[in-house]
């Protein structure tokens, strides 16, 4: 009986903390964030289907996170970032990889404003320091049109017909094979994970996959992590360039 009570009291305490947690948690203002893909490649029953996603800024206590040993040597500080952010109820793994890109570069919008700084390369190959606007970096649409599960048709042949799905984050793609595991969802009739692997194993040529796999990359919807960048040549001429950069921690850092 006194064991019994004690986890009793410790239940009840666990859930007075909880509670009191989610009152001061709902003192911090939120957003709406508009998603990537458009919410197109999510099932109609999924809460991100509308396309958007709630979002609240970040607090001091949520910059710890970034600064965590273990996440940092883990690569999983920006996912426990969201994770902490994220006020729609929908779980992490289930978020698309273009639409968690989307929220990393909203986060830092709201927390620390749409200037980023940045170290380029120009195209004399001199390295620069300059300013991103986070904000203008523009969203490359899905033109597919989803079924009700949130997947999309793709012909490989008059007798092969399949049905795929874009990867998410916990989707192992270390290698091809892997990849086409984690996209393709249906063959023809079949939705059975061990045909699914035999068709791509025995009957998958290597040009029609190739050929897939060109077609899910052009067409899907992505954030374009690119921008104009204005610099001054040798011969003093004000030129410009575009330039790419990567999501790390460093893009909440000052």
């Amino acid at each position: 009986m006194k064991v019994t009570n004690k986890l009793s009291d410790q239940h009840l305490k666990d859930l007075a903390i909880q509670q009191y947690e989610k009152k001061k948690s709902s003192r911090i203002p939120t957003e709406i964030i508009d998603l990537v893909t458009e919410g197109k490649v999510y099932p109609e029953s999924h809460p991100l289907r509308s396309g958007v996603i709630e979002m609240r800024y970040m607090t001091a206590y949520d910059e710890d996170i970034l600064t965590t040993p273990s996440y940092i040597t883990k690569g999983i500080a920006l996912d426990k970032l969201l994770e902490s952010l994220i006020i729609t109820d929908v779980d992490l793994d289930d978020i698309s990889l273009a639409d968690q890109n989307g929220l990393i570069i909203a986060a830092r919008i709201l927390s620390y404003g749409k200037m980023y700084p940045v170290s380029v390369i120009t195209p004399e190959q001199t390295k620069i320091e300059t300013e991103i606007d986070l904000s203008q970096l523009t969203t490359i649409p899905l033109e597919l049109i989803p079924d009700e599960n949130g997947e999309f048709d793709y012909t490989v042949n008059d007798s092969t017909k399949i049905k795929f799905r874009f990867p998410r984050k916990t989707d192992k793609l270390d290698k091809t094979s892997d990849l086409l595991n984690a996209l393709i969802t249906q063959v023809n009739d079949s939705r059975n994970a061990n045909d699914i692997s035999e068709f791509i194993r025995y009957d998958f040529r290597a040009a029609d996959s190739k050929k897939f796999q060109t077609y899910v990359t052009t067409k899907s919807a992505r954030l374009d992590l690119s921008a104009d960048i204005e610099y001054t040549t040798k011969e003093g001429k004000q030129e410009t360039f575009r330039a790419g950069f990567q999501l790390g921690a460093d893009l909440f850092w000052f």
